[in-house]
């Protein structure tokens, strides 16, 4: 059925319904359980820019479930699990869990020569969390395009010389770009910035938890 309007009135809902389109061919389908889940989410990454982090990766033996290193230090990957963590999910367990029973599916053994796991340091590699990510998330298409890229997303970069790097997307936009910004530690703690095409995208998810 045709839109019954005339002049500017139709030019305007015309514009309306192609944006709805658009909008509905670009951004992943979610459920509204979903949505809130990212909304939390996301609320929890920025929420972590508050906190004074010493950029530390040193081996550090953890609790299990539940563990975490000393509050004050951490890295890239920390900020992620944090974020997770005060929405209910533990990084740390599901992380091992799923690697106890499919170790040769992650890179322990070919990247750092592990013949097992380890749960207080399987979880902090980037390497591992993309493949935790790849198996029980969602891998998404890796473009040049910052509209492809959505808050609570997870995007892995590599910095240089095969170093990686993760960062969480929220909903928090650059008036310069446009871009969704990056909650991120690169070494100065949890930072929010505009820094999506800054280095080599290597991976681009999206995890609801366990059972998603």
């Amino acid at each position: 059925m045709k839109p019954n309007c005339a002049g500017r009135s139709c030019a305007t809902l015309l514009f309306v319904l192609c944006a709805t389109q658009c909008w509905a061919q670009t951004k992943p389908a979610e459920t509204r359980a979903q949505q809130e889940f990212l909304k939390r989410l996301v609320a929890a990454a920025i929420e972590r820019t508050h906190h004074a982090v010493r950029y530390d990766g040193a081996y550090v033996r953890i609790p299990y479930p539940g563990g975490d290193v000393p509050v004050e230090t951490g890295v890239c990957t920390d900020e992620i699990i944090r974020s997770y963590r005060a929405v209910g999910i533990d990084l740390q367990k599901e992380v091992h869990e799923d690697m106890e029973r499919n170790f040769s599916a992650y890179p322990n053994q070919r990247r750092w020569g592990l013949a097992h796991t380890d749960p207080n340091i399987d979880h902090r590699r980037v390497p591992n969390l993309m493949t935790f990510f790849s198996r029980k998330g969602s891998s998404l298409p890796i473009t040049s395009e910052g509209r492809d890229y959505f808050p609570g997303e997870l995007v892995t970069w590599d910095l240089g010389g095969g170093v990686p790097h993760i960062g969480i997307v929220v909903d928090q936009k650059s008036s310069a770009s446009g871009r969704y910004l990056i909650v991120h530690n690169i070494g100065q703690g949890p930072k929010m910035e505009d820094v999506l095409f800054h280095w080599k995208i290597t991976g681009h998810y999206r995890y609801f938890g366990p059972g998603s």
